[in-house]
């Protein structure tokens, strides 16, 4: 297949001049040769993933969102395939994250997550899943290029490439890779911004998304992608803790995630998160039952605050506490964490 040049004419638009590139094909600017219409042009360039190509298509023109980018006109079996979509006058979430190592204003990240989210929530409601969100399939409508007036509106989220319908693995779409390998992970999606379970190669739903969704809410407030235990406020500490609350609800094992895009989304309203307090964390249950005199491995003596025993590392009591907040082990009497200060203890005075 020969590769497309600029002034082709595709459907009725002309290309104009090439604004990306993956590992399928190309996306161009194009203008209607008659009318002033501009659009953007995803020329399938390996006919190996049609099916692929077919089925974003079909995915995203079902989507009627402000922020999810808009298909036009689909031909996967032409000549070139080519998906015509609404053409997005702005960078990339990836290009401003890199233009911002610190991370972005506070305000600006904060709308830029909500409209994120509100495109996701209709994906989710009409059964597809994206399986890619990361920066790079972000795109931002700047207002006289000034990241500040950005508004939920101006987000647009695209590259539904991955989409499918909730019951389908990672696994079924790894048509000719592995995760181990370059072909494989542009299947796949971005490693760094995947769930456990989609690595996994297990069934997805939306809440896999949430998960890339709090990498990226990572990235956007500390310019940089989240490592171990970390919270946002760790790396930039003038961050509002519900953000933080944010972040750990999305960044978490499935069975304990945030359930949709709607729930997120209601966990950025200040004025919810300020009446429940700055650190809106579970408070751990006082502690119930005793730490046995004599660890019962090895019989050697017990504090009452032990967890483990000291002697032969044998867990003593039946679940370990950790700090809701940051993951720290605590004592079981603690009232407050010592090592970032969240309440632990349902009386102990906020």
């Amino acid at each position: 297949m020969n590769l497309p040049q600029r002034g082709d004419r595709v459907s009725n638009y002309l290309l104009e001049e090439e604004v990306g590139s993956g590992s399928f094909g190309q996306v161009w600017r194009a203008k209607h040769h008659v009318l002033d219409e501009v659009v953007a042009v995803k020329v399938l360039t390996d006919p190996q993933y049609v099916r692929n190509f077919r089925t974003e298509g079909v995915a995203v023109h079902g989507i009627q969102h402000p922020n999810v980018v808009r298909a036009l006109d689909l031909d996967p079996y032409g000549d070139p395939p080519y998906l015509i979509m609404e053409y997005v006058d702005g960078p990339s979430l990836r290009s401003v994250i890199d233009e911002h190592p610190n991370g972005l204003p506070v305000d600006a990240a904060i709308r830029i997550m909500r409209g994120m989210l509100s495109g996701l929530q209709t994906a989710h409601e009409a059964g597809l899943v994206h399986r890619d969100v990361k920066p790079a399939n972000i795109l931002l409508r700047m207002p006289h290029g000034d990241l500040g007036r950005v508004e939920e509106g101006d987000v647009k989220l695209t590259d539904f490439g991955l989409g499918r319908t909730a019951s389908v693995t990672t696994a079924s779409i790894m048509q000719s890779g592995s995760l181990t390998t370059e072909e494989g992970r542009s299947i796949a999606g971005t490693l760094a911004y995947m769930s456990p379970e989609q690595k996994a190669g297990e069934a997805v739903d939306g809440r896999s998304d949430l998960y890339s969704c709090a990498v990226v809410l990572f990235e956007v407030l500390t310019g940089s992608r989240p490592a171990g235990s970390d919270l946002p406020s760790m790396v930039r500490p003038e961050l509002p803790g519900h953000l933080d609350n944010v972040f750990r609800q999305a960044y978490t094992r499935l069975e304990r995630r945030v359930a949709s895009a709607g729930e997120m989304l209601a966990l950025f309203d200040v004025e919810t998160a300020e009446a429940r307090s700055r650190w809106e964390q579970p408070a751990l249950a006082a502690p119930t039952g005793n730490v046995p005199a004599n660890c019962p491995r090895c019989s050697q003596p017990l504090d009452r605050d032990d967890n483990f025993c000291i002697a032969c590392g044998h867990q003593v009591v039946d679940s370990v506490p950790k700090c809701p907040r940051c993951q720290a082990f605590v004592n079981r009497s603690d009232r407050f964490c010592i090592f970032c200060g969240s309440r632990l203890r349902a009386d102990a005075a906020p």
